[in-house]
C-alpha cells in the first residue's frame, strides 16, 4: 500500500527549504516527543476532566498567560466553536456581531449551534481577508441590535490588527462579551508591552500554539479572562463538544514543554528577534517593496505596487528554496519565529530584492456588495444541495462555505444570495465551485 502523506513529508524534509510558515517550529528538531505518544493510561490524566498531570501543565499556562488557560489540541477551529457555546449558553435567541472576516471555523460553530449573525464591515476598503473595526462602529452595533457578544477577527491573514482596547471599552459598557479569534497572535503576550486580547480586555480568546510558537500542528488555547466566572466542568464540556475523544498526546506533551520555553528565555529572545525583522521590513521597503500590517511577526507585500502579482513572486521565491505561508493575485505573506535565523531572514531578504521591479500593476480585487441574507446559516447547511460552476450560481443561495484553508475566510456565507458582484469575487480570488441550495 502506498504512503503519499507520508512520503511527501519525508521528501519536503529531505529537501530542507526555507519554511516561512507555520507551524512555528519551522522543522526543527526542538521537542523530540515521537517516542512519547499515548493514549490515556493510568497516570495519564484525561484532556477534558483533567485532574493529574494535564491539569498540573494547564496551571502552568493560566500562570503564564495570567487567565484562565484550556489546553486543545485540535487548533483554534476547537476553541472559536467552545467559546461560541459558552458565551451563547442562555442567550439563544439574540445575535451575535461578528467581523465580516472571520474564519471558516466561526461559520461551523454558529451552524452547529444555531446561533444567527449579524456582520459587521470594515468602513475602509480593505478586501475580504480584513476587517477593521472602531470602538463608534460596534458601539453603534450593540444598540442597534443588542447582541449577546461581539466576536472579532485579530490579528488578521494579512497582519492588521483591531484596536482590541477600545472595542472592549465599547463591550463593557453595554455588558456584551468580546471574543477575539486570536489564532495568528499567541505570541503578543510576550511583547513588551503584552498585546494580547486577554491583556487588553477580552473576555475569551483563541491561540494556535503551533502558528507562532514551537508547538506541534493543532496545538492551541482557549483564555478565559479571570472576571468572567465560568465553571470548569463547563469549559471542559464545551471543548469536548466539538472534540475527538482521543486528543493527540504528542500535541499535549508539546505544549507542557512549550510552557518551560514561554517562562524561559521566549520573551527576551521574541523581542531581539522583532528587531531583525523590522530591520528586514525596513530594507524591503527602501527597495521599493509596499508593506502593508502591523503584526511583528508577519511580513505582508502588496505584490501589484512592485508589479507582480502574489502568486507570480511566490513561484519565484519557491525556485529559490523559499516557501511561504499565503499568497493570491494582491499579498505575499510570510510568517517569521525566532526559529529563523538572521542568515535565512537575510535569505528571505536578499532573494526579494534580486527581483526587478516592474511597474505598478493597476488592477484591484473586485469589491463584494453586502450579501443578501436568504435564510440563518444552519438552515442553509442542513439544506440540500447540489454543487455549480460558479459561472451558474448567479441568484442561487450558498449551502457551505466555498473557500480553502490558508485563509479560509469566506467570500459569500452560507444562507447568502450569490450575485454578479459574488461571483466575480469568487473567480478572482479562485473558487470555480459552489454547493448551492437545490
Amino acid at each position: 500500500m502506498k504512503t503519499p502523506v507520508y512520503d511527501f513529508a519525508k521528501n519536503y524534509a529531505k529537501e530542507n527549504p526555507l519554511r516561512l510558515h507555520m507551524p512555528g517550529h519551522k522543522g526543527k528538531s526542538v521537542l523530540e516527543i515521537e517516542p512519547f505518544d499515548l493514549t490515556e493510561v493510568s497516570g495519564a490524566d484525561d484532556l477534558y476532566a483533567s485532574s493529574g498531570i494535564i491539569e498540573e501543565s494547564r496551571l502552568n499556562a493560566c500562570s503564564i498567560y495570567g487567565a484562565e488557560t484550556y489546553f486543545v489540541t485540535e487548533g483554534s477551529s476547537q476553541s472559536i466553536k467552545a467559546m461560541l457555546y459558552l458565551a451563547s449558553k442562555g442567550n439563544h435567541g439574540k445575535k451575535i456581531l461578528a467581523g465580516r472576516n472571520a474564519h471558516k471555523s466561526f461559520i461551523s460553530g454558529v451552524a452547529l449551534l444555531g446561533l444567527s449573525v449579524e456582520w459587521l464591515y470594515s468602513e475602509k476598503d480593505e478586501g475580504c481577508l480584513s476587517c477593521t473595526l472602531s470602538e463608534s462602529q460596534v458601539e453603534r452595533a450593540i444598540l442597534e441590535h443588542d447582541p449577546f457578544a461581539v466576536y472579532i477577527t485579530s490579528p488578521d491573514y494579512l497582519g492588521n490588527q483591531t484596536d482590541i482596547k477600545a472595542i472592549s471599552k465599547a463591550c463593557k459598557k453595554h455588558g456584551v462579551l468580546l471574543l477575539v479569534d486570536n489564532a495568528h497572535g499567541a505570541y503578543l503576550k510576550f511583547l513588551s508591552p503584552s498585546s494580547h486580547p486577554i491583556d487588553l480586555g477580552a473576555d475569551m480568546c483563541c491561540d494556535s500554539a503551533h502558528k507562532t510558537l514551537n508547538a506541534l500542528t493543532g496545538a492551541g488555547y482557549l483564555h478565559i479572562n479571570n472576571n468572567l466566572q465560568i465553571n470548569k466542568q463547563n469549559v471542559h464540556f464545551a471543548l469536548s463538544l466539538f472534540g475527538s475523544t482521543s486528543p493527540s498526546y504528542l500535541t499535549l506533551i508539546s505544549l507542557d514543554l512549550l510552557n518551560a520555553q514561554l517562562d524561559g528565555e521566549y520573551k527576551k529572545n521574541i523581542n531581539e528577534f522583532i528587531k531583525t525583522v523590522d530591520k528586514a521590513k525596513v530594507r524591503l521597503s527602501e527597495n521599493g517593496y509596499t508593506l502593508t500590517g502591523s503584526e511583528k511577526l508577519k511580513i505582508t507585500i502588496n505584490a501589484k505596487k512592485y508589479g507582480y502579482t502574489g502568486i507570480e513572486l511566490n513561484k519565484i521565491l519557491e525556485s529559490k528554496g523559499i516557501i511561504s505561508e499565503f499568497c493570491d493575485s494582491d499579498y505575499l505573506v510570510f510568517m517569521l519565529t525566532p526559529q529563523i535565523a538572521k542568515d535565512d531572514v537575510d535569505k528571505l531578504i536578499n532573494a526579494l530584492v534580486s527581483v526587478d521591479k516592474k511597474p505598478e500593476i493597476i488592477c484591484c480585487a473586485p469589491k463584494l456588495n453586502k450579501p443578501q441574507k436568504a435564510m440563518e446559516i444552519r438552515s442553509a447547511v442542513l439544506q440540500s444541495s447540489v454543487v455549480l460552476p460558479v459561472e451558474l450560481c448567479e441568484n442561487r443561495v450558498l449551502s457551505e462555505t466555498s473557500v480553502s484553508c490558508p485563509p479560509a475566510v469566506p467570500i459569500v456565507v452560507s444562507g447568502e444570495v450569490i450575485d454578479k458582484k459574488a461571483i466575480e469575487c469568487l473567480k478572482y480570488y479562485g473558487v470555480k465551485k459552489c454547493a448551492v441550495i437545490e
